[in-house]
Order: C-alpha cells, then structure tokens, then sequence
C-alpha cells in the first residue's frame, strides 16, 4: 500500500468583475496558489449568472458593481442555484449599505480592493472553508449604527405585535438572509405568496426595503436572547 495520498483538490475559483485588468491581477494572483485554481471570468451580471452554475465554483470573487447590474443581486442568484457557494465581495467603495445588502444575499465575505494580495487569498481560503470574511472598519461602523439608540423608533414589541404568525416565520427566515425561493422551500409557499406576505409585513413594519425588515429581524433576535 502507499503512503503517498492524493492531493485535494484545489478550490474551484470564478471571478466576476467588469475590468479586465483586476481579472487578469486575480487569477495571477491565485494561480500562484498550488490550492487555488481559477475555472472561469465573467465581465457582466448576465455572462456570470449564464457561465457560474455550469463551472461549478466552490469560490465567487465578485465585484459590487458591473456594467449591467450588481454583484449583490449575482451572489444571491448564484447561491440559489448553488446553495453550497460562497461569494467573497470586492468593492472600492466602503459602503454599509451594500455591506448590509451583501450579508442579507449570503455572502460569506465583503474586503474592499485596497487590500493586499496576500489578505486577498488568506479571505478566499476563509470563506471557502465556511468562515466569514468581512472588512473590519465597515463592520465595526455598519455595528454601531446597528446598535444606535432607537429613541426615535416605536419600540419593538409594537412593531411586531401586527404580524401573523406566517408574517413573522417570513422575516426570521429574511433575517437569516434566505432568498424568496429558499423561504418558499423552508415554508412549503409558493414563490408569489412569499412575495405577498413580504409586501404585507414592510407595510405593517413602516419600512420599504427588504434588509431593513431583516434588521428589525436581527434586532428583535437579540432583543429575544438578552431576555431568556
């Protein structure tokens, strides 16, 4: 019998970014890595969610922004066609918004591109292995904004107090960061009833936008443990 093992095999990278300058500087940057191997590219929203699913990436390096579209809405896509995947986001810019917004689709880690090419990899290898990977300084201030005093919102119980009992099964399941279709699964709905019963919570919660209700989710969570 041999000692010798096989090797794993090497994580299985696809970039997403419109300029082809950063694509060229990523895969020479991880094909530096006998564990790392890049399988495709793509420039566009469209080419990454028509090329992702049959490349079968462990990896989605993935720009915020493209020319038709965002990163986000490619990561949230691509994760529910491939729930096993894990989008690292890059961005020049240091936004909470989008860093909000990034968590929420199931990104697994957001650095900005000012980071160094060794960082870079150390969070390719992080999120490949399930961890998170996520730009400290945006973290830390999208946290505190999180956790800003709420003198100025009605208290929580009153917020939630509207919802049915299948409304708020729908935003614990927003404030995990599950997509329409997974919630739809995990609730045995139809897609277009999920869609419904958001609609009805955000208006019964005061809000517009999808990833506010999944911080009031967050927030009523914590409210929840710090109780027990």
């Amino acid at each position: 019998m041999s000692d010798l093992q096989a090797a794993p095999a090497p994580t299985r990278i696809f970039l997403v970014d419109d300029h082809e300058v950063v694509r060229r500087g990523l895969r020479d940057l991880i094909d530096d890595e006998p564990d790392m191997e890049v399988v495709g590219e793509a420039a566009t929203a469209e080419q990454a969610l028509a090329r992702g699913p049959a490349l079968r990436p462990d990896v989605a390096v993935l720009d915020v922004r493209l020319p038709d579209g965002d990163g986000i809405s490619v990561c949230r896509e691509l994760r529910s066609r491939m729930p096993e995947l894990a989008c690292l986001m890059l961005t020049s810019f240091d936004d909470e918004d989008a860093l909000l917004d990034a968590i929420m689709a199931g990104a697994s880690g957001y650095v900005l591109k000012q980071i160094k090419g060794s960082d870079l990899v150390s969070a390719v290898r992080t999120v490949a292995i399930g961890q998170s990977m996520l730009d400290p300084a945006t973290t830390a201030r999208l946290m505190h904004s999180l956790r800003e005093p709420e003198a100025a919102k009605p208290p929580e119980d009153e917020r939630l107090a509207s919802l049915s009992e299948r409304e708020r099964s729908v935003l614990d399941l927003i404030g995990e960061g599950l997509t329409n279709r997974q919630i739809a699964k995990r609730l045995y709905l139809s897609e277009k009833t999920v869609k419904n019963h958001i609609s009805r919570l955000l208006g019964k919660l005061g809000v517009e936008r999808r990833v506010q209700a999944a911080v009031i989710a967050a927030q009523a969570h914590e409210h929840g443990s710090e109780e027990r």
